[in-house]
This record gives C-alpha cells, structure tokens and sequence, in this order.
C-alpha cells in the first residue's frame, strides 16, 4: 500500500494547480487499489477541499503518513517534512542560484526528491507537463493582445474565463483582418498554440504559400527547425543533426519575419542553437513582425524582443527595436511583446486534469511495478542525503561553488 498525499501550494504568488484533480485521484485509486489518497486541505486549491471529500478522499492538515507527497511548484523549505518522497517542479537541474538552498535543504531532510521535469522515457523525452496549456493560453492570451493594442476588439483574460472550451468560444466571436501568423515549434507547446488557431478556423497553409502569397483571411503556418534554420555550410541534413550540432546553423527566421504579423514562440530552443531573430534582425526595415507572444519567454534569448517576462495581472510591454529598450505596449514604433511565463497558472482546472492524466498514466503503475521503465529512477534526483549519480553534476551548486 503506497500512501500518496496532495500537498497544498504554498509558492507565492499563489498557484491554484495540483497534480490530481478530484475525479483523476479516483480514477488513480479505481485503477491501483493499492494507492491510497490523503489531501491536504487549501484555500488556494482551483478544486474545493469539499470536492475532494464527495469522491471519497480524507482533507486533512497533518500529511505526516503520507510516503509520497504530490506538488506543482516548489516547496517552501520550512514546510518540507523529513525523511518523505517528494514530486514537484524543483527548478534546480539547471543550477537555478534562487532554489540552491532548496535543494540543499532536501539533502540536509534525507527527502527523496523527483522533479517533474526529469520524468522521461528511455530516449530522454519528457512524459509530462503542463506544455499543451502554456501553448493553448499562450495563444489566446497573443490574439487578446492583438485585439487590445490595434484597438480592435476586447476580450476577456483567460484567467477570468473557466476552461478551454470558453477560450475557444471567446475567439469564436470576433473577427481578425488578414493577417499572417507564424507559429515555431511542434511539441505539446507548438501543439496546444495550433489547437487554439485551429477552433478560430483560421486557415493553415504550407511554407510556400505563406511565403508567396497574399490572402484575404487572416491564416498561419507551423514551423519546424529546418523550416527556421539552415546549416552554414549549405548542406541539407535530417533533424536530428540539427538537436546534435545545433552550432553549425544560422537562422533563416527572416523570411518569415518579412512577412508576418504575428509571431507566436512554441520551440524549445537549446544550448547552442543559433538565435531566431536577434536585435539587429529586428531593426531591419523588413521585419514586419508587429506582436510577439512569446510561449517559450526565454529572456534575452533566442526572441530578442522579451526582455523580461510578463505577468498575467500585466501581460503586455512594448520593445523598441531602433532603442532597444522596453516601452509602452502601445507606442507605435514597439513591438508588442505577451511573455507570460506561467501561462498554465490561468486555466487550472484544465491544466490540472491533463497533468494528473499524464502522471497517472506514466508515473503511478512504476510504483507497482518495480519500477519496470526506469521511470523513477530517472526522475530521482536525491537519495539516502545524496545527490544520485545521474544528477552528481549538481554537487557544487549544492556547495555554492558555483
């Protein structure tokens, strides 16, 4: 019997996730009989404490029997409880210096920590997350802030409006001029952006005819790296080269940017790939580009236009490309920037059901089954006071070294 608790988020500000919903958690127990659910009570929580008591779930205050403790965010380090099996989005794999006493505090409480993160198959790809929602929000959150710097058209936040289906009937409801939109990346981000372009039944069409043509509809195109980047050399290789020797690419994003309006930002962009568009890019008089929303919110990254990230109480600033500085969204010579960085955050009953159906699907059953897939292994990240031997590379971030 593997005692699973839903802890309560305690990161402010607040986030109003979980990783479990109501109906998911009974859904994990119908199908594990030997999982149980404890809940720990919240007034933050997007699901009631009394929605988790109708399906059969003690909310409780004390988690302290619990041997696995469910999160999203980080945990404080006051509210770690020793000698536990943590889940939650530590944001240390990348030696993040603000969550380095974070991590040290997980060592110093022997917690067996595993990020969310890290959970990967065998070929290293990661099996959950809340991707698909940034993307799907990224977007909505991209038109709303056409419509509000044009002077177009007004539509709610997305945090104000319930799930998806209310997102999509929203943008059902008005009407874009011909613009065009250019979409980077084809993953659970680039894929939830495309769900959200597809139910306005804005028209999608090939590399060619978007770079060619002109239309009387507003339409978009989705691109893959080789679409973006060229190899310096002129060779033409499969994908595969590109993730594996990403520095012999230039990119070819220019194109693109001579004629479009809207660029929305679903990659993943990598150590040493080639920037998309950089700050010179962006003076030229061929970039067109008038709004960015930019999913991915590298800062002063691969979109040379976030500068910093946005929040969703004020989702939208300006970049000016001649002065290179931050302006009001609305001044006429900026590029309008959405780089929003937790984009999920505004529809959480949603994000919260696809996630807990991704961990019930990938994470569960490695409990009960000796972790047959490696799942857990992988996602390991701390063990008996240690670092395991797969995340050792972090030893002199715990010791401030580095």
């Amino acid at each position: 019997m593997t005692r699973f608790g839903i802890i309560k988020e305690r990161k402010n500000p607040p986030d109003r996730r979980v990783v479990f919903s109501p109906k998911g958690a009974k859904k994990a127990v119908d199908q594990y009989p030997d999982a149980t659910f404890v809940v720990e009570a919240s007034d933050v929580r997007v699901f009631s404490d009394e929605a988790y008591k109708a399906e059969g779930f003690e909310v409780t205050t004390d988690m302290s029997d619990c041997d696995v403790l469910l999160g999203v965010k980080e945990v404080p380090v006051d509210a770690l409880l020793p000698n536990k099996k943590y889940f939650f989005f530590s944001h240390t794999i990348k030696k993040q210096p603000y969550n380095r006493k974070l991590l040290k505090a997980v060592l110093d409480k022997n917690i067996e920590l595993y990020d969310h993160e890290v959970i990967v198959n065998t070929a290293g790809f990661r099996l959950i997350g809340f991707g698909r929602y940034a993307g799907i929000v990224g977007t909505y959150n991209g038109i709303r802030a056409w419509g509000t710097t044009q002077g177009t058209f007004q539509i709610p936040k997305a945090s104000e409006l319930p799930d998806q289906r209310a997102l999509e009937d929203t943008l059902r409801s008005i009407a874009l001029p011909p613009i065009k939109i250019v979409l980077t990346g084809n993953g659970k981000v680039g894929s939830g952006a495309k769900e959200i372009l597809d139910a306005m039944n804005i028209r999608e069409v090939s590399v060619e005819e978007y770079l060619t043509r002109q239309f009387e509809e507003a339409v978009y195109v989705q691109i893959d790296v080789l679409d973006y980047n060229k190899r310096k050399d002129g060779q033409q290789l499969p994908k595969e080269d590109f993730y594996t020797n990403p520095a012999d690419y230039r990119s070819d994003f220019m194109k693109y940017a001579a004629v479009s309006d809207l660029y929305i930002a679903g990659h993943f962009y990598g150590d040493g790939a080639p920037y998309i568009f950089t700050r010179e890019d962006a003076k030229s008089p061929d970039f067109k580009i008038q709004l960015v929303a930019d999913i991915s919110c590298d800062i002063d990254g691969p979109v040379a236009s976030t500068l910093r990230a946005s929040t969703i109480a004020a989702p939208i600033y300006g970049y000016h490309p001649q002065k290179e500085i931050e302006v009001d969204a609305m001044d006429k010579e900026a590029i309008v920037v959405m780089a929003v960085d937790n984009l999920p955050c505004e529809l959480p009953a949603d994000a919260s059901e696809g996630f807990g159906a991704m961990f019930l699907e990938h994470v569960i059953p490695a409990f009960f089954t000796d972790d047959k897939e490696g799942i857990l292994e992988r996602a390991r990240m701390t063990q008996n006071g240690a670092l395991t031997q797969r995340y050792a590379y972090l030893q002199d971030y715990v010791d401030g070294k580095e």
